[in-house]
């Protein structure tokens, strides 16, 4: 009865684990996608407060790593459950690196926003790409949740796509300042705000790897994306 009741409150444990994984993962998307909206809008409260609320995240993530070390510490886990604590671990250092790139997004749209602007390239390729990022994190949790290695590899291949756009929306803006020297102080805020969201992506797909990790015991980091794909598809854990 000890032995089951010990498992009982360490599963307990783990699934408190997940969630607050999920409430951070929650709040991160919010972020992003207040961010991105400011930065259209020029809505600067909306841009103060992505900012202001970054402490939140950085606190969830003091927090959850502080419940990891715990949980070796009490519980010394093995096996499956040893790698899902340790892959919490690396996935809110993730979350709340994302947290900060939300953060930046929102203050270079402050600097946009307050230089006095001749003109403003306007690029709803800027959205679209925002709108990829806080779609593959979204994903990605739920993947997370799930334990789902095959919806991870997806989302390591969707990131390729991102990384596309954003090289495009470079391009388009190396244009604008050609075209236009008046427009390259605001063109230069833009371009650190896609490659924020590129990073955005780039932590998806390092929480992706972490589930993969978890699912199949593979270190999947660093490896060709046919081969992760490959180790998401095979059978065993």
């Amino acid at each position: 009865m000890n032995t089951e009741h010990f498992s009982k409150q360490f599963d307990t444990e783990l699934d408190e684990l997940r969630s607050r994984v999920m409430e951070m993962g929650g709040l991160v998307e919010i972020q992003i996608r207040r961010a991105i909206d400011a930065f259209f809008s020029g809505d600067l409260d909306r841009i103060e407060e992505v900012i202001d609320d970054d402490h939140r995240i950085n606190g969830l993530e003091v927090s959850i790593d502080d419940d990891c070390a715990h949980i070796i510490a009490r519980r010394q886990p093995a096996a499956s459950d040893l790698r899902l604590v340790m892959a919490v671990s690396r996935i809110v250092t993730d979350l709340e690196r994302i947290g900060d790139e939300a953060a930046k997004i929102a203050r270079m749209a402050r600097e946009v926003y307050r230089r006095d602007r001749l003109v403003m390239p306007r690029l709803t390729d800027v959205r679209k790409v925002g709108e990829i990022a806080a779609a593959m994190l979204r994903d990605v949790l739920n993947a997370f949740v799930r334990l789902d290695a095959v919806e991870a590899a997806r989302i390591v291949r969707e990131d390729l796509t991102l990384d596309d756009n954003f090289r495009s929306i470079l391009r388009q803006l190396i244009t604008y300042m050609m075209e236009d020297p008046r427009t390259i102080s605001t063109a230069l805020d833009i371009v650190f705000i896609a490659k924020s969201i590129e990073r955005i992506g780039d932590h998806a797909t390092n929480v992706a790897e972490s589930v993969i990790y978890v699912v199949k015991g593979k270190d999947v980091r660093h490896i060709a994306i046919d081969q992760l794909e490959r180790e998401a598809l095979a059978g065993g854990h």
